[in-house]
């Protein structure tokens, strides 16, 4: 069974290892020798129509004629024309007899691309040749009858269209007899880099050049894309790198340069898993804000215990205290130190001084004066502002603002393109 699949690939030029994509060749192959309807499904740019084609060629109908129809690209008002043909005289326009798609066809095979797009009265025509064979043209009466097969492929779910009511249900288990998934590129993520070299080993005939090739860190960029136009869109790169690049060896920064893009995640939400060396180097930021935020924590210690010890409050003793910061004097930094010495010697003061606070009228009306500001708590937005930051303090320079940002410059690019920051 290996055997006939890597014949399979060879002769239609599918490139790739994936399981996925083996059991998708696989169920193909299987039932080619059959007249059953297929239901193609998988993302745009999967190769589709490919599949399509070897269930045609490979099945006892390879003798005759066969059909790829984009039923979304149809209008609405001439796809039963363009499908089932129309008589002379049907509507405006119609100044002779049309042989539709299913007649002129017949005996071999058409292939329905976006049949979710396909307008619901056209639904019912089509299932009618599924069930029976037969049809009729648009403004005829006469019945007419076909032998023709049907594979069909679909991009979007046809169990949601079927609940918005835009797809007939009898139809969709009518087509569905033998569904084929195709996978996305991000579901065979190993046949990506094996994707990549055949096309521009192609580009690179094509353009009487030499094939580029790709540095690990550009290579890794590439298996970790999602690749949303999957094949197609991995083709139109692959082609942009090898016409656009003047060097035929692809760092990582050539890569970018060209393909601004490669990093762009394309989902609405923080992915759920990102490579370790990410994570990483997102950590050490966020320790960055967190260490600053201690900081800052620390300098709202010392002004409050200095305003205690001015104006002579009650406090808690040492011990209490040490519960509420237990790491204070586990590390004591400069500014740890000051809050300690502050403490020392309200606690000193204390002793010998018993005041009430006071608070003059002009302290008052200061305090009256204080506007509360809330600041944001997103990580995100802090991590956005620390960047800014960086680059301003090193004017733009990205080199000098990673290594104070303690991430490698690749990072820092991508958390830009991220955050729209302005250079």
């Amino acid at each position: 069974m290996a055997a006939t699949l890597q014949g399979i690939k060879q002769r239609f030029g599918i490139i790739g290892k994936s399981p996925l994509l083996n059991r998708a060749l696989n169920t193909a192959q299987r039932v080619s020798s059959t007249d059953l309807s297929v239901l193609i499904q998988g993302e745009s740019g999967v190769g589709k129509e490919v599949f399509s084609r070897i269930i045609h060629d490979l099945s006892p109908r390879k003798h005759n004629k066969f059909i790829a129809i984009n039923t979304g690209a149809i209008p609405e008002g001439t796809i039963n024309s363009e499908l089932f043909g129309h008589e002379k005289g049907a509507f405006t326009g119609a100044t002779s007899d049309r042989k539709g798609y299913f007649e002129t066809v017949n005996g071999g095979t058409i292939f329905l691309d976006e049949i979710g797009e396909m307008p619901m009265d056209t639904q019912a025509y089509l299932l009618r040749i599924l069930e029976s064979g037969e049809f009729i043209k648009v403004g005829s009466s006469k019945m007419l009858r076909t032998d023709i097969r049907v594979i069909a492929a679909t991009n979007v779910d046809l169990v949601t269209k079927i609940k918005e009511g835009k797809f007939r249900e009898d139809l969709y288990y009518r087509l569905n007899t033998v569904p084929i998934k195709v996978p996305s590129l991000k579901e065979r993520r190993e046949d990506i880099y094996m994707l990549m070299r055949k096309f521009s080993v192609d580009f690179a005939e094509k353009y009487n050049t030499d094939s580029i090739k790709l540095s690990e860190e550009a290579r890794l960029a590439f298996e970790k894309y999602t690749w949303p136009g999957n094949v197609r869109e991995l083709r139109n790169v692959v082609e942009q790198l090898s016409v656009l690049s003047e060097e035929k060896a692809i760092s990582l920064q050539d890569l970018i340069s060209i393909v601004p893009t490669i990093f762009d995640t394309n989902l609405p939400a923080r992915a759920k898993s990102r490579s370790s060396e990410q994570t990483f180097e997102e950590r050490e930021i966020l320790y960055k804000f967190l260490f600053e935020m201690k900081n800052d924590l620390n300098d709202v210690k010392s002004l409050v215990y200095e305003l205690i010890r001015s104006n002579d409050l009650d406090m808690p003793d040492m011990g209490s205290f040490n519960k509420i910061s237990p790491n204070l004097t586990s590390y004591p930094s400069e500014m740890e130190r000051k809050v300690v010495d502050n403490f020392q010697d309200y606690e000193r003061d204390r002793a010998t001084h018993e005041r009430p606070i006071i608070i003059t009228k002009g302290e008052q009306e200061d305090y009256q004066k204080a506007e509360e500001v809330i600041e944001s708590l997103s990580l995100e937005e802090m991590e956005k502002e620390y960047i800014k930051k960086a680059l301003k303090k090193y004017r733009g320079r990205r080199k000098d603002a990673a290594d104070e940002l303690g991430i490698s410059e690749r990072t820092l690019y991508r958390k830009i393109n991220q955050y729209k920051i302005e250079e």
